[in-house]
């Protein structure tokens, strides 16, 4: 059997050291491990760093146009329905609103933009397993519609508080029950 690599870390290049790490550091509840002017180690968890911060001097780094190609986003899941709403609504105390929540179906996932504009998915598995996940992506439903519709994770929070089962706010019927929302394509272009 062929040894799998296991993900150890990504790398983003900035203008803005001080306002990418506070942000990231905000969203993934992260500490810096080690930080001087042109570099930034953060970590959340037990590797010794999943995200660097690299800075030219001089801003020897070009700034992407919006929209440009590139990373889209990097995604971080949560254990259940209950720790991404937990996160979601701790973030908007403090100003951080999602740009893009979808229901893709296979996860129900609220992605965040960072001051560099990349995006990060913060999301959580509606499947108990990847064969479950993969048949559902082989499915009718997901076939008609492979992105998902948006939801209103406001609505979704006080769904769950008022008692709203978490298996039936992490369906698709749910987010379509709701308010009509852009395509997330439509937000994901906007810059």
């Amino acid at each position: 059997m062929a040894i799998k690599p296991k993900f150890a870390h990504f790398v983003l290049m900035t203008h803005r050291m001080a306002e990418m790490r506070d942000w990231y550091c905000t969203v993934l509840d992260a500490h810096v491990v080690y930080e001087n002017e042109a570099l930034c180690f953060v970590t959340f968890d037990e590797e010794h760093h999943r995200l660097a911060l690299l800075s030219a001097p001089g801003g020897g780094f070009a700034e992407r146009p919006p929209n440009s190609v590139g990373l889209m986003h990097t995604a971080y899941t949560f254990p259940n329905l209950e720790a991404l709403l937990e996160r979601y609504a701790m973030l908007r105390e403090r100003g951080i609103e999602p740009r893009v929540p979808i229901q893709h179906g296979v996860t129900t996932s609220l992605y965040y933009r960072d001051p560099d504009g990349q995006f990060v998915e913060m999301q959580i598995d509606n499947f108990a397993s990847a064969e479950e996940a993969n048949a559902y992506m082989r499915g009718p439903e997901f076939a008609a519609d492979p992105i998902g519709p948006v939801y209103d994770p406001a609505l979704m929070l006080q769904a769950f508080r008022d008692g709203v089962p978490p298996t039936t706010l992490a369906t698709r019927a749910w987010a379509l029950a709701g308010p009509p929302q852009p395509h997330a394509m439509e937000l994901f272009a906007q810059p």
